[in-house]
């Protein structure tokens, strides 16, 4: 999990993992809900410590994290309706709609990144049965 792509890249599946995590809470949270909650993993001096602090983080724990800020995002949008908004950094108004379907692009591209990590480390590429 730990298994970086290819340097200089700090992309690894554990990385994908907070940051998807972190992802999550971002975007239902913080944007949607306008909660007061801190990023999981990044900070001022370091935006991607998702990707560059995995050297002694856990993989439990990681996974552990990002199914709870699943089921937190799950619970935001319960019963809300597409057109609802939060609001962006700026201010500006974000529907619920652009944020679920910014979301499927957001793991559509993480998938296909874990997917070039996966050939790495086992050596299959291509479909696999």
């Amino acid at each position: 999990m730990r298994a970086r792509a290819a340097a200089p890249s700090t992309l690894s599946l554990l990385g994908l993992v907070r940051h998807m995590a972190g992802v999550e809470r971002w975007w239902f949270q913080r944007r949607f809900a306008a909660d007061d909650v801190p990023p999981l993993y990044s900070t001022d001096a370091d935006p991607d410590a998702d990707f560059n602090d995995v050297d002694t983080a856990g993989v439990e724990e990681a996974l552990r994290t990002w199914r709870a800020e699943c089921d937190r995002a799950r619970a935001v949008i319960e019963g809300r309706g597409l057109d609802d908004t939060g609001r962006e950094e700026n201010g500006e108004p974000v529907s619920l709609r652009w944020i679920l379907v910014h979301m499927i692009e957001e793991y559509s591209r993480h998938n296909g990144h874990a997917d070039l990590l996966r050939e790495r480390i086992d050596g299959e590429v291509g479909y696999l049965p």
